[in-house]
């Protein structure tokens, strides 16, 4: 359904060796850094955890071809996979291997619960692409849009949130 949604609205879509899709809007200065924005469609912080992100970037970029609004910097939507429920541990998998935390061909080999690897998954439905699992450039920021601060924020009665540690990072 996303790639079909990006397809619709003509954005450039890729699908990186590791199954992270993503789907870029150019923007009018070719040399301008993208914004990359998004998160994962898997689940463990309730339904709308990082379907949110995904969705409401998604969303953004609609609303910017909707109302034939351009921007400086290309739009770069972002769908990770494997980020969260982790099947194939451990979390964080597939942007792991494309931030450079983890080998390609290690990720490949994780096991689920039943042994089959991600590797043989992604080929299996046909998400495993040729593009590699690595930034195509340095990106200007990442925005993501998640719920899991929700309760702190409305507790200090903050608007925005910015995470500065997560159980995945070291």
């Amino acid at each position: 359904w996303f790639c079909g949604e990006c397809e619709a609205l003509g954005l450039d879509l890729r699908i990186d060796a590791m199954g992270n899709v993503f789907a870029r809007r150019a923007g009018t200065d070719p040399d301008a850094a993208a914004v990359l924005t998004g998160s994962h469609i898997d689940s463990v912080g309730g339904k709308f955890d990082g379907s949110l992100g995904v969705i409401g970037a998604l969303e953004v970029v609609k609303t910017l071809e909707d109302r034939d609004r351009s921007t400086d910097r290309p739009v770069e939507i972002v769908l990770w996979t494997n980020e969260e429920r982790s099947r194939f541990a451990p979390a964080m998998l597939a942007s792991g291997v494309w931030a450079g935390n983890y080998d390609l061909e290690w990720a490949y080999a994780r096991e689920d619960d039943e042994g089959r690897t991600f590797g043989a998954e992604l080929d299996r439905i046909g998400y495993k692409g040729e593009v590699p699992a690595e930034p195509t450039e340095d990106y200007h920021a990442f925005l993501e849009l998640h719920t899991e601060q929700g309760p702190s924020l409305e507790a200090t009665g903050s608007d925005v949130g910015v995470v500065t540690a997560n159980t995945g990072w070291n």
